[in-house]
């Protein structure tokens, strides 16, 4: 993929770096099956503070690779894998089959 087929490639580069993080990947690799997942530390396995994963929620949800739903004090996320495929194709596919390598006790594989 080149430069002139990115709409915006600083669009990429947000993406890559969210997902240069261990625990970002990890969080990520958890979403693939596209379920939400409750925003609690107990829903992940991760060991992070709390405000540590609200940070890495954040980093997601603005590189445009997670959305949260808020219904009243519960708060869920999800990948938003209908827009990454759209804007980079073969991404999630790449990250299923790297997450099923990295992380087969999280991903089933």
């Amino acid at each position: 993929m080149t430069r002139r087929h990115l709409r915006r490639p600083g669009e990429l580069v947000a993406v890559l770096q969210a997902l240069a993080d261990p625990v970002r990947l990890r969080l990520v690799a958890q979403l693939l099956d596209g379920e939400p997942r409750p925003c609690t530390p107990e829903a992940w396995h991760v060991e992070v503070h709390k405000s540590t994963l609200s940070h890495h929620y954040k980093v997601l949800r603005e590189a445009g690779l997670t959305r949260t739903n808020v219904q009243g004090r519960n708060r869920s996320v999800r990948l938003r894998r209908a827009e990454l495929d759209a804007r980079f194709p073969g991404l999630v596919d790449f990250l299923t089959a790297a997450a099923a390598r990295e992380f087969p006790a999280v991903t089933g594989a």
